[in-house]
């Protein structure tokens, strides 16, 4: 079936000038040309691409954890009930797709747990391809630190009796085996890959896995030829544990394991040193930034422009914590944008860059795709705006394109998404699922399960208190 987009205005992809008046023709999910012609009022560009998220199912303002930094903010978590993992998934993906995203990396750390995991990956696999998006479900690997990154005993001395029952009882649950949770990956794998759906490893961070583990996914990745995808140095105190825990650098120690390649992608990287940039990107592994969320959760704010200008391929992410709690990848690629490109005439971050790393190297990151922008040949993964609405105040007809867009360009200026051919987003509406009625479902669900965790929520302030004071203390305080 050939399907026809008229694009008012075409954004073809980072370093290719925008044309007006394009028609982009599709054939069997890929682009089988562009003619000049057509225009309906639309601009035409690629599909936007979340690098870094764990398809969560609630905001932060939703669960009182607002303002709260990292190491205290994860155990918050908790307080979220156990879902059906099929709605929290779908209503994810959908919020995802709603905002301009063709492709999701999914960082799956909040099992639900009510079935066997392969079960559950099902689930999330088969909301993925309802709505229609590209997902990556990196299969969440740990089995180190459930606390604090030290041994937590002395943070439990902290807490009352009763905190401390509560928080063992909830935080301190023995592990599986390092080869066993590796081996569930393949097994993963084989179940729902296809149609859109891959498979990556996705060991938590450093600070949250064994060497053995470490290593065990360092060696399967290369076997099986399969991408990895990882928290790497998000905050100062994993810095921290870093330089006291690898004295031959961290990165350095990923690299000797097999994790710093080609196949592998790091979310976050605000306390690279330059010289691990240097060899990220000699390796040519992907670093994902996410400035919302490292906003947000108090982490800082990672040196974008001195990745970009040290050679590495970067990425964006949402990290679940969009600036507005709307999943608005739009808005997120202008704060990006705003926030890293320069000082005066000291443009570090160019408008390429940006669009780059919002799209193709995104895709690349989640789907292991080469191909970038629109073009004969590449996957049909376009994004659609309204041009009207976007342009109606603009008094100089001749503003460029992707300039406006970086200038005021939010989620309701979208009309469609396509990915692969497949129409996801319908003027302004998902399609392939009702997205209002699943987030009723989901908020309903959520309260009527908000009991169940009042044990945790209890146990809260005391938590935060004593993780407070680890953090501050002599191991970290330098």
């Amino acid at each position: 079936m050939t399907k026809t987009v008229a694009a008012t205005w075409l954004l073809p992809g980072a370093g290719k000038a925008a044309t007006a008046n394009q028609s982009v023709v599709i054939e069997s999910g890929r682009i089988a040309g562009i003619t000049a012609g057509g225009g309906d009022g639309s601009l035409v560009m690629p599909a936007l691409a979340n690098a870094h998220d764990h398809a969560r199912i609630a905001r932060l303002s939703q669960t009182g954890s607002y303002d709260v930094p990292l190491e205290a903010w994860l155990p918050y978590l908790t307080l979220l009930p156990a879902v059906d993992p099929y709605l929290s998934s779908a209503v994810s993906f959908a919020r995802s797709a709603r905002g301009g995203v063709g492709a999701v990396m999914a960082h799956y750390t909040r099992v639900q747990g009510l079935t066997d995991f392969q079960t559950e990956a099902r689930a999330v696999a088969k909301a993925a391809r309802d709505v229609g998006i590209r997902m990556a479900l990196a299969v969440h690997c740990r089995d180190l630190n459930p606390l604090v990154y030290d041994p937590h005993e002395k943070l439990l001395a902290e807490l009352s009796p009763e905190a401390c029952e509560c928080v063992t009882r909830r935080f301190l649950r023995k592990p599986v085996s390092a080869k066993d949770q590796v081996a569930t990956v393949e097994t993963v794998a084989r179940e729902i890959e296809g149609d859109g759906i891959t498979v990556q490893y996705g060991p938590a961070g450093v600070q949250w896995c064994t060497d053995e583990m470490l290593r065990l996914i360092g060696e399967a990745s290369a076997a099986a030829s399969r991408r990895v995808h990882m928290h790497l140095l998000e905050t100062k105190y994993q810095r921290a544990w870093a330089d006291r825990q690898f004295p031959q650098g961290i990165v350095r120690y990923l690299d000797e394991i097999g994790l710093v390649n080609e196949r592998v992608s790091f979310a976050h990287c605000i306390y690279l040193r330059p010289d691990e940039m240097e060899l990220i990107a000699e390796r040519g592994a992907t670093i994902v930034v996410n400035t919302s969320s490292n906003f947000i959760v108090s982490s800082g704010l990672a040196p974008l422009a001195e990745f970009i200008r040290r050679g590495c391929r970067v990425a964006m992410g949402l990290d679940g914590l969009a600036f507005d709690e709307d999943e608005d990848a739009l808005r997120e690629m202008r704060l990006a944008y705003n926030v890293h490109k320069g000082s005066g005439f000291d443009v570090r971050v160019s408008q390429d860059d940006m669009m780059r790393l919002a799209t193709a190297n995104g895709r690349f990151a989640v789907t292991g795709m080469t191909e970038e922008g629109v073009k004969p040949g590449a996957p049909a993964d376009l994004l659609t705006l309204d041009w009207p609405a976007l342009s109606a105040e603009l008094i100089e007809p001749d503003v460029p394109p992707f300039e406006l867009l970086l200038a005021k360009g939010v989620k309701h200026h979208i009309r469609d998404l396509i990915v692969a051919g497949r129409t996801v987003v319908d003027s302004g509406k998902v399609i392939g699922v009702d997205l209002p009625a699943l987030e009723a479902e989901l908020l309903r669900t959520l309260r009527a399960k908000y009991p169940t965790t009042a044990d945790v929520r209890a146990a809260m302030p005391e938590l935060k208190s004593a993780l407070r004071k680890h953090y501050t203390g002599p191991l970290y305080c330098a």
